[in-house]
């Protein structure tokens, strides 16, 4: 399945009709536009995919913005991943196993590196249980092989 597809089809719960992946972090962090020339943040660690500009005006205003783009580059958690699990291989994204939206640290005890394929599908899927529940709400997962 190719990304754009895998896209839509995990988080088009939230209205998102991916057209074009216009960048990507080591954490599969995506910037997105949609069919509407829209552009989305997908954030796997947040369980999050949600419009950052409604045209190609603003998002280049947002891609000069300092604090997103200290905040998109993750630097420093992407040089203590690469210095404990070594550079990501081709398609593979690192990731926080336990996501910061469900109380993970953002540390080396809870990263982890994945395809990004399965990132997708999994926020996706995650942040889809989790979408109506309250702030501060008790989650349990349970992982079943």
């Amino acid at each position: 399945m190719d990304v754009i597809t895998n896209i839509n089809n995990s988080w088009g719960w939230i209205g998102i009709r991916a057209v074009e992946v216009i960048k990507e972090n080591d954490f599969g962090n995506l910037l997105i536009r949609d069919a509407s020339d829209r552009f989305w943040r997908l954030c796997p660690e947040a369980l999050s995919c949600e419009i950052v500009a409604s045209n190609k005006e603003q998002f280049d205003e947002l891609l000069s913005d300092q604090e997103f783009i200290l905040d998109w580059h993750m630097s420093l958690l992407v040089d203590v991943a690469k210095k404990e699990l070594g550079e990501l291989s081709e398609g593979r994204k690192y990731y926080l196993v336990n996501p910061g939206k469900l109380g993970g640290k953002y540390d080396i005890s809870n990263i982890k590196s994945i395809t990004l394929a399965e990132l997708i599908s999994l926020s996706g899927h995650l942040g889809y249980k989790i979408k109506d529940l309250p702030p501060g709400a008790k989650v349990k997962l349970k992982v079943v092989r």
